[in-house]
């Protein structure tokens, strides 16, 4: 089982399934939510996902987005997309151990800032991970 949380410990969380399109995420939105340069991402099945301390905040970054946070500490915690409603997105380094969950790819390189240099070996996406 994985666990992870806020930076103020008010929100916790726990994991129970397998995480998969485990990525490093590029787009604007998420730079600009989390206010860095990209954001790493995890997804696993709602149904094993579930928060077990606090309550988080939430707000729609956009009409088919609902991103959750915490309320005390800003602490970028989960994404939400409605053409997934299976799935939840979790920000890897809001685990417990990040190490858990290394990257697989990089998603929305198209969107990247300029003075980002990728030189790691992962793959690289213009846009989202399309499943093969």
């Amino acid at each position: 089982m994985l666990k992870g949380g806020c930076f103020c410990g008010k929100v916790r969380y726990e994991v129970l399934g397998t995480p998969f399109d485990s990525t490093i995420c590029h787009c604007v939105d998420c730079r600009r939510a989390s206010a860095a340069p990209f954001v790493a991402w995890f997804s696993v099945r709602q149904s094993e996902f579930r928060f077990v301390l606090g309550e988080p905040g939430s707000f729609a970054s956009s009409k088919a987005v609902l991103r959750a946070f915490c309320a005390d500490c800003g602490t970028h915690l989960t994404y939400q997309h409605d053409d997934f409603p299976d799935e939840i997105d979790i920000s890897t380094c809001s685990l417990d151990v990040p190490e858990q969950v290394p990257p697989e790819h990089h998603t929305w390189m198209s969107q990247r800032l300029s003075w980002i240099h990728v030189s790691d070996a992962l793959p690289k996406h213009a846009g989202s991970y399309s499943k093969p």
